[in-house]
């Protein structure tokens, strides 16, 4: 068994997969696309894939390819607490340019506004390449922001802790598969789905008429999100997750009911949540 995941190793994606996965089953892939299309060509059994952050709100990449390619089922969600660290070379190091992913940088703009409102930012490929590039140019005058992990894999000092704008900053991951089968491992008893849907038309009250199909069955939305189908301006796809620990007739029934007026569905499954705790990393 094959496992990919968004890497390179110590990035946060990485630990969610480690949470759930042994380490010697893990693939890593350098970009969101590459895993997916791993994924889906049944080259790897599992992927996971970095979904929704707190702060910054969804992974659009990861959304959009499983929305186009299809035939992709969710297995588990991964919630992580995401703590991001200003790395040095040297405690002593002049500042001169800040290197990180921009999901990172994004979470932590209101420390970098207060504290380095003039030092140059230079988004790189993950947070994990930022802080091997510092190590291995200890004399550059370069920062970077990534895990602690990450600082102790490259023998980084961490400059300022926990700089994220929000304490209680968390990631969501998927686990995603080609079939639609049990994971080898237990995530935990809460329950979620999500399901892709496309309108037939963009008549007045269509959405309404969408979501009543929920309202009736008592069926919890916890997020309910837009995106462009890609054809033409105006048009969108929608994103539901759904909150339900009970069983699958009331939801399938609502996808029928949604059907039946005319939506499209695009069922990516009820899946375990499972949430890792900062002391389990």
């Amino acid at each position: 068994m094959k496992v990919g995941y968004l890497g390179p190793k110590n990035s946060f994606t990485h630990q969610a997969a480690k949470s759930c996965f042994p380490e010697n089953q893990l693939t890593s892939y350098q970009t969101i696309a590459a895993c997916i299309h791993s994924v889906y060509q049944e080259e790897i059994t599992y992927g996971v894939i970095p979904i929704e952050n707190s702060l910054e709100g969804s992974v659009n990449d990861s959304i959009d390819r499983l929305f186009h390619l299809g035939d992709l089922v969710v297995l588990g969600e991964i919630v992580l607490p995401i703590k991001q660290q200003l790395l040095v070379a040297n405690q002593t190091t002049q500042i001169e340019k800040i290197l990180s992913h921009p999901q990172a940088l994004a979470q932590s703009q209101q420390f970098l506004y207060e504290h380095y409102p003039t030092v140059p930012i230079e988004a790189v490929s993950s947070t994990t390449y930022a802080a091997e590039f510092v190590a291995q140019h200890p004399d550059l005058g370069l920062a970077a922001i990534a895990s602690k992990k990450a600082a102790t894999e490259y023998g980084l000092n961490i400059l300022s802790a926990d700089i994220q704008d929000n304490l209680f900053n968390q990631t969501r991951f998927w686990i995603i598969s080609r079939k639609n089968q049990l994971l080898p491992m237990a995530l935990g008893h809460l329950k979620k789905a999500t399901l892709f849907i496309t309108l037939a038309n963009n008549q007045a009250g269509s959405l309404h008429k969408i979501l009543e199909c929920f309202a009736k069955r008592a069926i919890d939305l916890s997020k309910i999100e837009s995106r462009p189908l890609k054809t033409s301006l105006g048009e969108y796809f929608f994103v539901l997750d759904l909150l339900y620990d009970e069983n699958e007739t009331l939801i399938l029934e609502a996808i029928e009911a949604v059907e039946t007026i005319g939506g499209s569905v695009n069922y990516l499954g009820l899946y375990p949540l499972k949430t890792v705790l900062e002391e389990e990393l």
